[in-house]
């Protein structure tokens, strides 16, 4: 069984800079919300067999509504997100584990991610079977400085050694419930845990990177809507997709 786990329980406070305003995964870019265009890529992909979402308390209605407008069969269950993002993929993992197989495979993403393609999508599937994770990563192009105090470099690691991480990061289902399961029990918790891999790594477990695409972007400032009309634009008005998607 290979499982999506979307996690978009987060309001989006640094794109919209207020708490009333409407989180950012349901701004609509090209006539449809961004969870849409995300959720879209992985009810398309023939080797997802389901999806669960971790969702607002206030927008489970609004996400069902949705869901069913846009024919999204494959959302098996909307569950309430958590205090933290790591807290809502807690939350669908939990209820994942409830209804399939315990090594399923599980492929954690953003909500707000929507530019993922299906061929890091099958490479996740496949790096889980192989290796038994799968985390998804581009090569950085600029310097990457590590800094304690944000003001003096303490490392500057060599260029070709560095990757940004993104999604979907991967897993057997019984390993990542654990790892969570790990991580909940210690004096820090879910502190400086960021995503999956960083918790796996935190744990002194091992991943495996999966060579991701650079057109898949993370919604988080105004520009990223900006950047993300472009990319959709251009993916719909030319034939070379792949320019932005490979």
């Amino acid at each position: 069984m290979n499982i999506a786990i979307i996690f978009a329980g987060g309001r989006g406070q640094r794109l919209n800079g207020s708490p009333d305003s409407v989180p950012k995964q349901f701004l609509e870019i090209n006539e449809k919300p961004i969870l849409i265009h995300t959720l879209l890529r992985f009810q398309n992909h023939p080797e997802i067999d389901e999806i669960y979402l971790a969702m607002l308390s206030d927008y489970l209605e609004y996400t069902n509504k949705l869901i069913e407008n846009y024919k999204i069969n494959k959302v098996k269950k909307i569950v309430e997100g958590g205090a933290s993002a790591q807290e809502s993929i807690y939350n669908a993992l939990k209820a994942a584990v409830s209804e399939n197989p315990e090594n399923s495979i599980v492929l954690i993403h953003d909500g707000v991610r929507p530019i993922i393609t299906g061929r890091v999508i099958s490479q996740n599937i496949e790096s889980v079977k192989k290796y038994g994770t799968g985390i998804t990563a581009t090569p950085c192009y600029e310097t990457i400085l590590i800094s304690s105090d944000g003001k003096t470099p303490r490392e500057v690691p060599y260029r070709r050694e560095t990757f940004a991480a993104q999604a979907p990061q991967s897993f057997r289902l019984n390993e990542i419930l654990k790892a969570h399961e790990e991580i909940r029990k210690t004096e820090n918790g879910y502190s400086d845990i960021v995503d999956s891999c960083t918790l796996f790594h935190t744990l002194g477990k091992e991943t495996h990177l999966v060579r991701g695409n650079f057109g898949n972007i993370k919604i988080t400032t105004p520009q990223d809507v900006c950047i993300l009309q472009g990319i959709l634009k251009f993916i719909e008005e030319t034939e070379m997709p792949e320019l932005i998607t490979k």
